[in-house]
């Protein structure tokens, strides 16, 4: 069965498969645990009219993704803005004719503050000028409406896939009053730039990158000294000191690099 809404059409999943999918919170972000314990991805629809906001966040939510709705582009960018640094939204679904703060203004400024947040424009405006300005003031996909629900979460997925592949960065890896800027190799205590050495900074990202994950000194030299290093394991050692030192209040007492005896280390 189909049904219509508001001219989009969606197929109606059979109540056994609704019973099974577990619904992500409309107000999250950052994303959520999904059924086989990965991350869900965490997107943003910005959507004015209320049939169409609900329509497109129920079929996204019941293909697993983690979803947030707003109704216009002044609520959507203070959701953008209020985001967790290490789990930002993955993508935006982008209405164009919002009140207030439009659509296409709203893309323009994502971009202008460095944001690369795939888009992903929904809109009424079919004409090949409206398309092209669309991609041009920095919308990644444009989908006209009415459209099918199908498409719409395929395009979201082919979106997700593209930048993932392009390996995108996030902007900034934050814990406590550490920040770490990976497109600009620098790192900051309360605010302060920290000077690290290359290796510093690379085992600071890595374990950043992997909050609470223990690594040993084995896998340590692997990921950032490399495969083919034949130097002393206890180099590690050395540099986990040198970094306790620059980044923790107390460094024979640390909150951040801790030891996990007999196994390794581990950050937060």
């Amino acid at each position: 069965m189909r049904r219509e809404v508001a001219g989009f059409w969606a197929a109606s999943l059979p109540a056994p498969e609704m019973e099974t999918r577990r619904q992500p919170s409309q107000g999250s972000s950052g994303g959520e645990m999904a059924q086989d314990g990965g991350m869900q991805a965490s997107l943003l629809v910005v959507e004015d009219d209320e049939t169409i906001r609900e329509t497109v966040r129920e079929a996204l939510s019941l293909d697993g993704f983690a979803v947030t709705a707003c109704s216009d582009g002044q609520e959507a960018l203070q959701a953008l803005q209020a985001t967790d640094a290490n789990a930002p939204f993955s993508l935006v679904v982008l209405d164009l004719m919002l009140p207030g703060l439009g659509g296409l203004e709203l893309c323009r400024r994502l971009r202008q503050a460095g944001d690369s947040t795939p888009i992903l424009v929904i809109s009424a405006r079919d004409s090949e000028a409206d398309r092209v300005l669309g991609l041009e003031v920095g919308a990644d996909d444009y989908l006209v409406k009415p459209f099918g629900m199908r498409e719409l979460v395929a395009r979201c997925r082919a979106l997700l896939r593209r930048s993932t592949a392009a390996g995108v960065a996030p902007r900034m890896l934050q814990h406590a009053n550490l920040c770490l800027f990976p497109e600009e190799c620098r790192v900051t205590r309360d605010g302060l730039e920290v000077n690290l050495s290359p290796k510093e900074y690379r085992l600071l990202e890595l374990f950043m990158q992997n909050p609470r994950k223990v690594w040993s000194r084995d896998k340590l030299l692997e990921q950032v000294w490399g495969v083919d290093y034949f130097g002393d394991s206890k180099t590690v050692d050395v540099h986990i000191r040198w970094l306790r030192e620059k980044l923790e209040n107390e460094p024979s007492a640390p909150q951040h690099l801790l030891t996990v005896r007999g196994f390794g280390y581990r950050f937060g």
